[in-house]
């Protein structure tokens, strides 16, 4: 019998004002993977944010006990598999619970909700129904759609120019996640129902909407409500204008309107369509674009890694874009996004809220606590990978880790749905740029990293586009800012 207590008792720092709790949760916010690998040398894999509670970063509920951050593949396993104990949250998080504030604020009730606001028994119930939409049959036949995307997205490089080389992956996997969820490529115009909702993702994450979230013309909450109401109505018409065609599209969000539970025939709600749309969109294209940012500023500073794998590409597909026969004939390309995304993870945290009193790592948690398991910090641990700072994508010839040591796409109930159409999209994409072009990194800007969900490059990461001439070795060197904390780069 777990004994009930409203206080938190993990370690943690100790501030005694108000001023150092916010301290805290502004440290935290600022940089989430910094700040708690200090916390983790201070007080061990198992730590609160601030010793006794009181803090909330993440929870939709009213009262939150306090947050705790967690590491190494026991806490995972633990965290993961309970389904019970660890519920998930929307990610519109401590916004949610406005839903009821006034007739603006409605559509907090299914806006990017989805998987993450559901739970028990209603989230085996709405994954099941999601599940033809992520069959690896299904998954395959993006891939023409995924290339055509790509070699329009390169044909926009110019060589010699420099470029963003993260907006340039992020404006990319934005157009593959429009076509494939919604069936519509936003190509240049970006007037689409993707980057409406892209923008409202954008204005959510700005620090101002906790800080001033008043419903006033001019502050970003006002525009961030004007903005979910007009994606609601996009939205609504869309599935009005699917369902009058006969969902006949074989994009997700059709196949979404047409499953139906097999045992009760109940469908999907069109609140509850929303809620899995923008999470599906928000999910699927901002890990995929950090994911290849990472990946191809790794590859830019490791020359004998870059062309081994150009010449395994080039030995199987000859400067043409993979079918998906040919996908499992690249084993270094795989081995290098693992890699990648083990060192520089693109998704750092898998966080949760309990739904009941628990204990962890020794020590009771109340109901409501935040739980943040710490995706990086486990990918980091030496026992787990040797020389774990070190970007070594042969190791994974010899290895083979439980999805409790290696957590990319969680693990679990909750393992994520689209981690296979993931891989395909990093894939496609990887393979078709690195044979047309050499991107060379110029250390024009510090690359530090920033976010909390995901984890992309603070201010970007330029990079020069050239012919693709195997000279890896320019360009290599130079890098500054804390991403040096993360992996052992050249001087």
């Amino acid at each position: 019998m777990i004994k009930t207590s409203s206080v938190l008792t993990v370690p943690g720092p100790n501030p005694k004002t108000l001023f150092g709790r916010i301290t805290n949760l502004l440290n935290f916010g600022s940089d989430s993977i910094g700040y708690t690998r200090q916390l983790f040398e201070t007080y061990g894999p198992i730590v609160s944010l601030r010793y006794g509670g009181g803090t909330n970063v993440y929870s939709s509920l009213p009262n939150c006990p306090g947050t705790v951050f967690a590491y190494g593949p026991e806490f995972v396993r633990q965290v993961a598999t309970q389904h019970e104990v660890y519920y998930k949250h929307p990610l519109s998080g401590r916004l949610y619970r406005r839903q009821n504030d006034s007739a603006r604020t409605e559509p907090l009730k299914h806006f990017v909700v989805g998987l993450f606001g559901v739970n028990s028994d209603r989230h085996r119930q709405h994954r099941q129904l999601m599940m033809p939409a992520f069959h690896k049959q299904q998954i395959e036949s993006y891939r023409d759609d995924i290339v055509t995307i790509t070699q329009s997205a390169l044909d926009q490089l110019q060589v010699g120019n420099s470029y963003d080389i993260a907006e340039v992956m992020r404006l990319l996997t934005m157009r593959v996640a429009t076509k494939t969820l919604f069936g519509e490529d936003i190509g240049e115009s970006g007037n689409s129902t993707g980057q409406l909702l892209q923008d409202v993702l954008a204005i959510m994450g700005s620090p101002m909407m906790s800080l001033m979230a008043f419903d006033i013309p001019g502050l970003p909450y006002h525009r961030f409500l004007n903005q979910i109401s007009q994606l609601d109505d996009k939205m609504r018409e869309m599935i009005a204008h699917k369902r009058a065609a006969g969902c006949e599209d074989r994009d997700v969000l059709s196949m979404l309107i047409q499953a139906r539970d097999e045992e009760h025939r109940v469908g999907l709600s069109e609140d509850e369509l929303l809620g899995h749309a923008g999470v599906i969109f928000a999910a699927g294209h901002e890990t995929s674009s950090n994911a290849l940012t990472w990946t191809l500023f790794l590859l830019s500073q490791h020359p004998q890694v870059a062309a081994d794998l150009l010449d395994e590409l080039d030995s199987v597909l000859h400067g043409e874009a993979p079918t998906v026969a040919q996908l499992p004939q690249l084993p270094l390309l795989e081995r290098t996004i693992k890699e990648s995304m083990r060192v520089l993870s693109p998704v750092p945290w898998n966080a949760r809220v309990t739904s009941q009193p628990t204990e962890l790592g020794g020590y009771t948690l109340p109901q409501g606590t935040e739980v943040f398991v710490n995706i990086y910090q486990t990918h980091q641990m030496p026992e787990l990978y040797p020389e774990p700072e070190v970007f070594k994508p042969q190791r994974w010839e010899t290895i083979n880790p439980t999805s409790y040591e290696y957590n990319p796409f969680s693990a679990g109930p909750r393992v994520c749905i689209g981690a296979g159409f993931a891989m395909m999209e990093i894939k496609l994409v990887l393979a078709m740029l690195l044979q047309r072009y050499r991107l060379q990194f110029i250390p024009q800007v510090k690359i530090d990293r920033r976010g909390t969900i995901v984890m992309a490059p603070k201010s970007g990461m330029p990079m020069q586009v050239c012919q693709q001439d195997y000279q890896f070795t320019q360009g290599v060197g130079g890098v500054q800012g804390n991403v040096r904390e993360m992996v052992r780069l050249p001087a």
